[in-house]
């Protein structure tokens, strides 16, 4: 939902009046995505084998595959000059089948939700050079998978049905025929599933090709909902210019009805489906199924309505019986997404990511269902598991071992001790080869743009620099950086990590006011040893001082730090972001009088919140797409932190920034995406409305046909320009 400098700080702002508006300030576009991203490296395609990995050619018009360790091309897979029967420009993407001997390709990608996407595919054959389309039954096609064998290839059409081209004999066959828009979805997720799980697949193919197995949406009770869209000056769509049209989808908000889930077994033999009915009646959500290592062996991993249990399943998907392999459960709290999103299986155990002790750790299991034994432990939480060598006999995790503000990339070696990969300070990530025994390793932290290794996990030794950013990291040598500080624990909390940038030329004997960022939802995390070159640089290079607070709820301090916002979102999210505003007025230059706050979707929330807090010290407030009561919000992420409405009312109540528009005594800017399909429009009106009738008002500007993220023609530049010309005319 969020987010190169080359030239030297410049002194003031270029924002000036122009045709009774703002323009853009161009001299901050290069602190605003995209342009202040640095070089980033796709994730590596490993060949069977993995001494190779392939990549999309640099003209678009090739896959080539290079040998580990080494730039220089090893051997053309593709080349789209020399295909027989189908010729293409360009494409987009690419996929490669297990086996090695065919590459599925993409061009015409049109984006469905934030992850997800329809495409014309192509299926290439190495051997014969013939390049075919996927499907001839449907345009465009989603989230296609290839058979182990790489002799088939499972898909979503767009009647959202399952369709299986055998390769073999270039025959399609149709595996679902109840697929509706806006009523069933086969194999791929609907909306909330794929924001909130994090997920566009919902199929699995058994490992001897026999069978497939998927999840199907009912979304046929889940309330429609629908905005407009118009013809707009971005990417204008002419069908709208005299009437606007709509997009409609299902959206079920807090307390209303979800899909229907129901897990399937299709036997490519027979082309017969069966039904598991799984031995449960608390299943609300399927968020993964996979096989473990074995055809007879499919795992489902779901979680009651309210995300507090989860129960994993053992399935024999040719007799579509099942049974449960093992349950987590909470108290008070919430099941962390890390636990599903963690899940990691092999031949003969399996391994979860759980918080029972206090912190997230990982933890080993047999099929049978007993534990083996727990992997990490300590004061530390472990935030991704990327998994497990067989041959080395490690594990390979991402923690915050070495303090709540790094992220370290380490290997568990089978006598317990733990090596770090990345640097102990600052920000690692990784993604691993399929058996560990490969990692591209990317590490920064505030002082040092992104660079990309490619290594061997088990030696640690880097066999590639694959992309180092010295030159972004060059030109933003001048710009102010973070600093982290700790705000004491007293007596309405505990100890806050934060950070300050303070303005170029820092003159504490001066006065400056002060901008608090914050995102504050839970799990999220902003105060980090990571690189950033964002608008707030910029604005400290106009003399603000930008001060972050992460309170409670959010991530990286254990359980009981993330879970205190539970059933009562927004309440020590505000008493701490209060603290945070005195911590900063107390700062060396910080005048008192003149402190704002910002923050985007939960940030939006809860910048509503703070403003409208009793005491609250801020002159000037921007909320960018906020939630405004949790009762509009989806059921998965609302209900997951508050349970449903009907439980929890006073809690609803409490939270929503809605019921506190009679203490809201700040200037207050709001802007907001006419498109955005995940935090509606309809909360920034439904609290204009009251302030309307409270007496009151706020500014506003709305972006026609922008999604959440606004972004596209220089609207991202429009929301901080808007944004910093808001806090230099109020404080």
């Amino acid at each position: 939902m969020k987010r190169l400098i080359s030239l030297p700080v410049v002194a003031a702002t270029a924002i000036s009046a122009a045709a009774g508006g703002i323009t853009a300030d161009q001299a901050m576009s290069q602190y605003v995505y995209p342009q202040n991203a640095a070089e980033s490296v796709a994730i590596p395609v490993y060949l069977p084998g993995e001494r190779q990995v392939a990549r999309l050619g640099d003209d678009g018009r090739s896959v080539v595959a290079s040998d580990l360790g080494r730039e220089d091309v090893a051997e053309t897979l593709l080349d789209l000059s020399k295909t027989r029967e189908v010729t293409l420009d360009s494409i987009e993407g690419f996929a490669v089948s297990p086996d090695g001997s065919k590459i599925l390709v993409w061009m015409g990608k049109q984006m469905i939700y934030r992850r997800s996407f329809r495409a014309k595919y192509y299926v290439y054959d190495r051997h014969s050079r013939i390049l075919m389309p996927l499907s001839k039954e449907s345009e465009t096609q989603r989230s296609p998978i290839f058979s182990p064998d790489g002799r088939m290839v499972a898909f979503t059409a767009d009647d959202n049905n399952i369709h299986i081209r055998k390769l073999d004999y270039n025959t399609e066959v149709a595996v679902t025929t109840d697929g509706e828009v806006n009523a069933v979805i086969n194999g791929v997720p609907d909306w909330t599933y794929e924001e909130e799980f994090a997920t566009t697949c919902s199929m699995a193919w058994a490992p001897d090709n026999l069978t497939l197995c998927y999840v199907r949406y009912d979304e046929r009770e889940v309330p429609l909902y629908s905005f407009p869209l118009y013809e707009g000056a971005c990417k204008p769509d002419s069908r709208y210019a005299l009437y606007p049209g709509s997009f409609d989808y299902k959206y079920p908000v807090a307390g209303m009805p979800n899909s229907k889930v129901s897990l399937h077994s299709y036997d490519v033999e027979t082309r017969k489906i069966k039904r598991v009915d799984l031995p449960s009646d608390r299943v609300e959500y399927i968020p993964r199924i996979d096989f473990a290592g074995a055809p007879d062996r499919l795992v489902a991993t779901t979680l009651n309505r309210d995300q507090n249990r989860m129960e994993l399943f053992t399935v024999n998907p040719r007799s579509a019986q099942a049974r449960t392999l093992m349950v987590e459960e909470k108290r008070n709290g919430w099941i962390e997404p890390e636990a599903y999103a963690d899940l990691r299986f092999y031949s003969d155990f399996f391994v979860i990511n759980s918080s029972r002790s206090g912190w997230n750790h990982l933890y080993r299991y047999g099929y049978s269902g007993a534990m083996e034994s727990q992997l990490t432990s300590g004061d530390y939480d472990v935030t991704a598991y990327y998994g497990y060598s067989p041959s080395a006999r490690a594990h390979y995790f991402q923690s915050t071992r070495t303090g709540s503000v790094n992220r370290v990339v380490s290997r568990l070696d089978a006598k317990g001790r733990v090596t770090d990969l990345t640097k102990t300070n600052g920000w690692g990530e990784a993604a691993f080869s399929p058996d560990a025994t490969s990692a591209m390793l990317w590490w920064s932290d505030v002082n040092h743009a992104p660079v990309y290794t490619l290594v061997n996990p088990a030696t640690g030794k880097t066999l590639l620099t694959l992309e180092d950013n010295a030159d972004v990291t060059s030109r933003y040598a001048s710009a102010p950086r973070r600093e982290f500080v700790t705000i004491p624990a007293d007596a309405e909390g505990p100890a806050l990590n934060a950070y300050v940038i303070r303005p170029g030329g820092f003159d504490a004997s001066r006065s400056y006011p002060v901008i608090m960022t914050q995102y504050s939802g839970p799990g999220s995390q902003e105060v980090r040893d990571r690189w950033s070159m964002d608008w707030e640089n910029y604005y400290a290079m106009q003399g603000f001082i930008i001060v972050c607070v992460d309170g409670r709820g959010t991530g990286g301090r254990g359980r009981e730090f993330r879970e205190a916002v539970y059933r009562n979102l927004g309440h020590y999210e505000t008493i701490d972001q209060l603290r945070g505003a005195r911590f900063a007025a107390s700062l060396p230059g910080a005048d008192a009088s003149r402190i704002g706050i910002y923050g985007w979707s939960y940030g939006g929330y809860e910048t509503l919140m703070a403003a409208s807090a009793e005491g609250a010290p801020f002159k000037a407030a921007v909320a960018v797409a906020p939630v405004t009561d949790w009762r509009y919000y989806d059921t998965v992420y609302a209900e997951r932190y508050m349970l449903p409405p009907s439980r929890n009312p006073e809690g609803y109540v409490a939270s929503a920034p809605l019921n506190r528009i009679g203490s809201l005594n700040c200037r207050l800017l709001i802007m907001h995406g006419t498109a955005d399909d995940n935090v509606h429009l309809s909360n920034t009106m439904e609290y204009v409305s009251r302030l309307i009738a409270a007496g009151k008002y706020c500014d506003m500007l709305l972006f026609p046909n922008m999604n959440h993220s606004i972004n596209g023609c220089d609207t991202r530049l429009m929301v901080y320009s808007r944004m910093l010309d808001y806090f230099q005319n109020n404080l």
